[in-house]
């Protein structure tokens, strides 16, 4: 059975044939000495009498190796070597021209020159078919580092290969680093502009090192998210990947791939801000359904107070008068005394609802202000508090809030703290108000939602503000708030502080 035939031919296969395909070209003493020892070997072999045929054949059917005569009518063997060469559409075979022994040197340079093998007639067998898998090696190599080149071609990223130095010199490193940074890879191969460590981002250098040179020590590959600076100046984020690589001979090197992941980390830091607005949007809602309840409260307990303090003794007061204009014409003695104990009562009337105004909004706050309202606080405590506080007037709502953020913590002092001594610091830096209580008491005290810290924490909040307790246990409490000066956000003195923040907008 024979293994040959044109190449316009369906050829005939037969088992233990392989996909590889020889090419013979031409008519004499040297084609036919091949295709005497190929036709055993397991290859598929075509044959074509002439160089112009072979070119026709190699436009329509795959060839890894043609096997030509040197010298040939027409077109001979190293001019249809050079045809194929020249024509980007033909898969680029490997080349073995059989020439005549008596052709001299002369044909072997010009082989040697052009790249393809070249056998003389006779030859032995042997050596045909060891310059017949030599040049199907080949073959295979190339058309494997052509499916290599076409994968790294589309990879949305910069492959590399690079010393694991201090600059990590680049030995290969694909074009796609210049849609990255914006500098040809030229720039870097063995560093012949600027080193790959040069566009690293000065913040992130140091961490990128520390993490290579811990995952080349731990054996491990590395996982890296940094920036880098392009040619523009403008920074970029990337994600590498790579790892150590060992050769035979005994080098070492980084082998990984480059991504820029810059619009990912865009979305992700639009993706937290929207996670970050939603979540204080949820937390202003909560805290304007807290001041909602706690004014509620608040009203409760002033009707609460009003009932059981200055109503009664109004009522009291109304019939000692009663009871005296009756005893006045008959009893004026006893008249006398009730008109007595009604002025006690008025006067305790009176205490009774300064205190409850107090409690409400203190007086000296709306006509002194602040500083004279914190020593006022100060001189009522059952400790020693040192006051430090600026002296000029701020927006009312603000001075509100820092009364009663005072004032609530020198009640949470004087009753839980078991402290010896307390602070209050309020001074203005630019367009802020910066509030400091601390104690010298037992600590642990939390601004949880439950506790008179949280409403502080709920009051300060809607001014835009933030309340922090520092108040670890056995040394003492800090409560720290920060305050803006917005006066067009802030509520107006005329309206009950917590019905005030309530309403407050976003």
């Amino acid at each position: 059975m024979t293994k040959t035939s044109s190449a316009a031919e369906q050829p005939i296969r037969s088992s233990g044939v392989s996909d590889e395909t020889i090419l013979i070209v031409g008519s004499g003493g040297g084609a036919t000495a091949a295709g005497a020892v190929l036709d055993g070997a397991p290859y598929r072999v075509l044959r074509e009498a002439d160089a112009v045929q072979a070119l026709e054949a190699l436009g329509t059917a795959p060839v890894q190796l043609v096997v030509a005569e040197w010298d040939m009518p027409g077109l001979d063997g190293m001019g249809l070597c050079h045809a194929v060469r020249a024509d980007p559409k033909l898969a680029a075979p490997q080349f073995i021209l059989v020439t005549d022994r008596h052709a001299g040197v002369q044909h072997v340079v010009q082989a040697l020159e052009a790249g393809v093998e070249s056998l003389a007639v006779p030859f032995e067998p042997a050596e045909l078919l060891a310059r017949v898998k030599a040049g199907m090696r080949e073959v295979a190599l190339r058309a494997d580092q052509t499916r290599l080149q076409a994968l790294v071609s589309n990879i949305p990223g910069a492959i590399y290969r690079c010393s694991h130095d201090a600059d990590y010199t680049m030995e290969v490193i694909s074009d796609h680093i210049e849609r990255i940074a914006g500098y040809p890879p030229s720039d870097f191969i063995q560093s012949a502009c600027r080193s790959f460590a040069s566009i690293i981002h000065p913040e992130d250098r140091a961490e990128v090192e520390r993490a290579v040179d811990a995952a080349v020590d731990a054996g491990r590959p590395f996982v890296l998210e940094y920036r880098v600076m392009r040619a523009d100046g403008t920074p970029r984020w990337v994600l590498e990947r790579g790892q150590l690589v060992r050769g035979q001979d005994g080098r070492s090197w980084l082998d990984g791939v480059i991504f820029d992941i810059t619009e990912r980390r865009r979305a992700e830091e639009i993706l937290r801000g929207q996670e970050a607005e939603r979540a204080r949007m949820a937390e202003l809602h909560a805290s304007r359904a807290r001041i909602v309840n706690a004014a509620d409260s608040a009203r409760r307990r002033i009707q609460r107070d009003l009932h059981d303090g200055a109503q009664q003794r109004l009522v009291t007061l109304a019939l000692r008068l009663r009871g005296a204009r009756v005893a006045i014409q008959d009893d004026p003695a006893t008249a006398g005394r009730q008109l007595d104990e009604a002025l006690d009562e008025l006067g305790h009337a009176i205490t009774d609802l300064r205190n409850l105004a107090r409690g409400i909004h203190p007086a000296v706050l709306s006509d002194r202000g602040l500083a004279a309202a914190l020593h006022s606080l100060a001189a009522r405590a059952p400790l020693p508090v040192e006051v430090e506080v600026h002296d000029g007037r701020l927006p009312a709502a603000v001075e509100s809030a820092a009364y009663f953020v005072v004032a609530e913590v020198l009640t949470n002092v004087a009753k839980y703290a078991e402290a010896t001594y307390a602070s209050v610091r309020v001074v203005r830096a630019d367009s802020h108000v910066l509030l400091e209580v601390a104690d010298d008491g037992i600590g642990g005290a939390r601004a949880s939602v439950e506790s008179g810290l949280g409403g502080l924490a709920d009051r300060i909040e809607a001014l835009d503000g933030r309340l922090e307790v520092i108040s670890p246990p056995g040394e003492g409490t800090v409560v720290r708030a920060r305050i803006p000066l917005d006066g067009d956000r802030v509520p107006s003195p005329e309206q009950d502080p917590a019905e005030a923040t309530a309403v407050r907008p976003a």
